[in-house]
């Protein structure tokens, strides 16, 4: 009789943590997708260098960097499902839209420096561990980086691959 008022505590946590996490997950994908949207215009490669053009580009180093943690729910999810393995979803979606949050960001920044696209593009991520280290990732980090290829000023034609 003693454990019930903390199994129920623990339950009505577990529920609030699932309920809005899901919504503020849900809301941060939302933002992603309008952004995504408007920043399709600015192309991104992985290759080390632009092709040749005439005249030259101005270049400059982007950045997009951003720090994302999971829920508790969704921690507790991923630690009960580490007992039996298997894909951890719960963490998948959230390098998911840390990713293509660090990416927005690098391509926002080269926005404002007028680029119409960046090469040599790279992510990197690590994984921050909090007091809560023993339970789990607390959060991570992903940090895009790349090359800006800002044309000079009259010219607005993309480069061509």
């Amino acid at each position: 009789m003693q454990f019930i008022g903390p199994l129920v505590l623990f339950s009505i946590l577990m529920l609030c943590g699932l309920i809005f996490g899901s919504i503020a997950e849900k809301r941060h994908y939302q933002s992603i997708r309008q952004r995504e949207r408007a920043l399709v215009g600015i192309l991104t490669y992985p290759q080390r260098l632009p092709p040749p053009q005439l005249p030259a580009p101005t270049t400059a180093l982007v950045v997009g960097s951003v720090v994302i943690s999971a829920d508790y729910f969704k921690r507790f999810i991923a630690v009960l499902r580490m007992l039996v393995g298997g894909r951890l979803d719960t963490y998948e979606t959230l390098l998911d839209r840390a990713r293509r949050e660090a990416i927005l960001r690098m391509k926002e920044q080269a926005e404002q420096l007028g680029a119409q696209s960046v090469f040599n593009m790279k992510l990197q991520t690590a994984a921050i561990a909090g007091r809560s280290a023993r339970a789990g990732t607390a959060c991570l980090e992903v940090v895009a980086y790349g090359t800006a290829l800002i044309p000079p000023h009259g010219l607005s034609q993309p480069p061509t691959t």
